[in-house]
């Protein structure tokens, strides 16, 4: 079984997004938010890198007999986060998203790069929207951070 990451600038056209400068650069959305905490506001900036995994299964047929190769790719966010206190203490995390769009496609994964770019752009829709719903789920995580950090909850 082989493992392939493929970004490339066919998807960042399709999904609308400036494109990479580079071929095989990663799609990246920003989101900025100011989180309200009993130690005051904590300006949170999350960056998410669309992250596409192909991976190969099935077999080359021999003549006369029918191929089982498959592709099945899944699409996700990488998404780092770099929060600020007013202290001026720094929280960082990384993580990655549940899958915002799967498929899979006959042949081999190498072929099949652009119609997996429309596939994805037709299920993922828009990253912005995906990235704000992750930074709303990431709310209460953050929060229990700054509460260890600033020593208002117990550890158990």
């Amino acid at each position: 079984m082989t493992c392939l990451r493929y970004v490339g600038l066919g998807l960042a056209a399709v999904l609308g997004i400036a494109a990479a400068p580079n071929p095989g650069d990663p799609v990246r959305t920003d989101h900025a938010v100011r989180i309200d905490h009993r130690i005051g506001p904590v300006d949170a900036r999350y960056r998410g890198d669309l992250r596409v995994d192909h991976r190969q299964i099935g077999a080359v047929a021999p003549a006369g007999r029918p191929s089982t190769l498959r592709c099945h790719w899944n699409a996700r966010i990488d998404v780092s986060r770099h929060a600020v206190t007013p202290g001026g203490h720094r929280l960082h995390r990384s993580f990655v998203s549940e899958p915002v769009a799967t498929g899979s496609r006959n042949g081999w994964c190498g072929g099949q790069q652009q119609a997996i770019a429309r596939d994805v752009a037709a299920q993922a829709g828009d990253l912005d929207r995906h990235l704000q719903a992750v930074a709303r789920e990431d709310h209460e995580v953050l929060s229990g951070e700054l509460d260890r950090l600033h020593g208002t909850v117990s550890v158990g």
